[in-house]
């Protein structure tokens, strides 16, 4: 299993490409990942996300990929056998954690309340995703993280960006997930990595 930790540590920024399909993946990808960004998830509500899936699991074997919106245990096999390391989910559903952990894969679930996010460490995630996290606000990491073990990880998705990314690192996240501000359906191969390179600075300028 590719190590996420070190991914994380250099630069914790997962690129969500919602909406991609098999023919632009990789090009899509190489752009994102040139840019510095080595964390990449195919959300399962986009096309034949699977096989996109798998086009950059073959593409980047050195980078992280895998799917978004995961809401079934069953799914989190066909995300390993596309060859996708990574499961992100908007819930809290121990199942999808439980399968994730057996397959040697990491679960990214999603939480809200502090109850959510518990549910979620005790079925062994370490990475919780704060979604949405523009309605949670930025106060809410700074509260939960008082409670939560120190070795778990938050992550800010839905309404951190390049120009607030300061703030919510101040606030306490310890990473980001970003979708329609890298990438959006149609949106040429040049304004993807523009976007992609900024985000990037803008976690730098965060250090």
């Amino acid at each position: 299993m590719k190590n996420i930790a070190d991914a994380m540590n250099k630069m914790p920024i997962i690129a969500i490409i919602r909406g991609v399909t098999p023919e632009d993946v990789v090009e899509v990808g190489r752009a994102i990942i040139d840019a510095g960004i080595s964390i990449v998830e195919v959300p399962l509500n986009s096309p034949r996300p699977f096989e996109s899936i798998a086009k950059l699991s073959a593409a980047f074997p050195e980078c992280i990929t895998g799917a978004g919106t995961v809401l079934d245990a069953s799914d989190v096999i066909k995300v390993k056998e596309a060859g996708g390391s990574i499961i992100v989910a908007p819930n809290t559903n121990p199942e999808v954690i439980h399968k994730s952990l057996e397959l040697g894969m990491i679960p990214m679930p999603g939480f809200q309340t502090a109850t959510e996010a518990f549910e979620a460490v005790k079925a062994g995630a370490q990475y919780l995703k704060l979604f949405p996290a523009s309605s949670a606000g930025m106060g809410h990491i700074k509260a939960i993280k008082a409670v939560l073990p120190d070795n778990c990880k938050i992550l800010a998705v839905g309404g951190a960006g390049a120009d607030n990314m300061s703030s919510w690192h101040a606030a306490g996240a310890d990473g980001y997930g970003i979708g329609s501000e890298i990438y959006k359906p149609g949106r040429d191969i040049q304004t993807i990595s523009d976007q992609a390179h900024q985000l990037v600075a803008a976690y730098q300028h965060c250090l």
